[in-house]
């Protein structure tokens, strides 16, 4: 009987969804890519359109467990947790959810490297390494900064400003990364901070970057998004070195 009610959570959409959330904000600390107890991963609560899973205020990344993330509704209001949430959860990634059903995952940083070229004039990812050909024609940029988002005006902004892209770059801030799933979003964060991360290293040699053309950069987009199976090969293998490393991480899944 025990064995049946656990193969019945774990095909829970809403209990999966809870873990992979988790399992996306313990990644993110080990990966370097959060900051103290700020920004937020948020994801649309299966089968309800006008609710949103989020991280609470207050909880390091590394420390949440499934049963820590709230459910939370656009208007603010808690459907469902016992902590809190920080209003700007509410101003951007609420918004966002609302404003654009492609985003069922919203990922929102100030990871170092990304941010870093949110914080210099034409600040870019070029198309100078194999890595940021993934992004090819998927990044848009906000070149405007309006201070800490904490009103709905501000995240119907940022929305507006992702349009029909996956990442949109806060100038003066950080990234937003949206996706369909946790496990592509999640890919799609780690490997912007990696190509990020040389770019910034290459720029520092003071020596020109070296762009392809533009055409070359859209075939091998398509040939790299053409392996979609890999983000969740990668999102797998995390869970497995949490499983290995941080054992209770899935605790109060249900």
């Amino acid at each position: 009987m025990l064995g049946e009610v656990s193969s019945m959570l774990a095909n829970d959409p809403v209990t999966q969804a809870r873990l992979d959330l988790t399992a996306a904000l313990r990644c993110a600390a080990r990966h370097g890519l959060n900051e103290g107890v700020c920004n937020h991963f948020s994801m649309a609560v299966p089968g309800r359109e006008d609710l949103f899973l989020v991280n609470p205020m207050g909880l390091h990344w590394s420390e949440v467990t499934p049963g820590d993330l709230v459910i939370a509704d656009f208007d603010g209001n808690m459907i469902e947790g016992k902590y809190e949430v920080e209003n700007s959860a509410f101003f951007i990634h609420g918004r966002i959810h609302q404003g654009n059903k492609r985003a069922q995952v919203v990922l929102h940083t100030h990871m170092p490297y990304a941010t870093a070229l949110t914080s210099i004039q034409d600040g870019r990812i070029e198309m100078c390494t194999q890595n940021a050909f993934r992004y090819w024609s998927r990044i848009a940029y906000d070149d405007v900064y309006c201070g800490v988002a904490l009103s709905a005006a501000e995240g119907d902004r940022m929305c507006q400003a992702l349009g029909d892209k996956d990442i949109l770059f806060l100038r003066n801030h950080g990234v937003i990364v949206s996706g369909p799933t946790v496990a592509k979003a999640y890919d799609d964060l780690y490997y912007l901070e990696r190509t990020a991360m040389v770019q910034v290293l290459a720029m520092q040699t003071g020596r020109p970057l070296h762009n392809i053309d533009a055409a070359l950069a859209a075939e091998t987009y398509r040939q790299i998004a053409g392996d979609a199976v890999l983000a969740e090969q990668h999102f797998e293998s995390l869970k497995r070195l949490l499983d290995r490393d941080e054992p209770g991480w899935r605790k109060s899944a249900a």
